[in-house]
């Protein structure tokens, strides 16, 4: 505990990390205005639903369930790895919010409405940030797989963001909120928009590494008898 305090102490009284964090901020907040324009104009202008070789083949399942509390399980998890390492919240910050904001920009292009079968299954709060025809590409799938090459080095923590991943592209379709392109294609452009960033922000990448005590998150060691 007591080291943890002299971590966080170096960390927060860093004038560079300082400045670093509350630019990432606001570059967030100014790509989640940017989305919500954008989410709203590709609502408004949405066509009719397509066919697809997966949602027109597989029967539509409830699983409201698992998209929603996976989505609050997820949050849950970032906040504690953040919690852990917060020298490394600039660069995973910044490179959430350039994903934000590239996505802004895909589901503005294409007005493609959602699938026929696609139930809202956004309830209250939720209800506010569904916009039903933000399709490409999907944000579900694609926002952890950018958290685990974030993580890439701690293993641990890269494979359970993988795994939340497979389980969200597992579950959109199975609920036909996105189509299958929405879902194969999040891992590709998640890949090139992860690397724009490290070549974007060099410092805040530099600092994830650098800065404060350097080792594994989680370090989770299994003994061979």
């Amino acid at each position: 505990m007591k080291s943890k305090l002299i971590e966080y102490k170096e960390v927060f009284t860093n004038k560079n990390f300082i400045i670093s964090l509350f630019s990432s901020i606001i570059f967030l907040m100014v790509a989640i205005i940017i989305n919500f324009y954008a989410g709203t104009y590709a609502a408004g202008v949405a066509s009719n639903p397509v066919t697809d070789i997966i949602l027109s083949n597989i029967d539509y399942y409830n699983v409201h369930y698992l998209f929603i509390n996976g989505s609050i399980l997820f949050t849950i998890f970032v906040v504690f790895v953040y919690l852990q390492k917060p020298e490394r919240i600039p660069f995973t910050v910044k490179t959430t919010a350039l994903f934000v904001l590239i996505r802004s920009l895909f589901i503005i292009l294409t007005h493609i409405g959602p699938f026929a079968e696609q139930q809202i299954i956004y309830q209250g709060f939720f209800s506010n940030l569904s916009f039903g025809a933000d399709l490409f590409f999907s944000g579900h799938t694609g926002m952890p797989f950018l958290f685990a090459l974030v993580f890439w080095k701690d293993k641990i923590i890269r494979y359970i963001f993988i795994l939340f991943s497979l389980s969200f592209a597992v579950i959109v379709l199975m609920a036909h909120i996105h189509y299958s392109i929405d879902v194969f294609s999040a891992f590709f452009i998640t890949y090139t928009i992860f690397h724009l960033s490290e070549k974007i922000f060099v410092k805040d990448r530099k600092m994830f590494y650098e800065l404060g005590v350097e080792k594994p998150i989680l370090d989770i060691k299994v003994k061979v008898n």
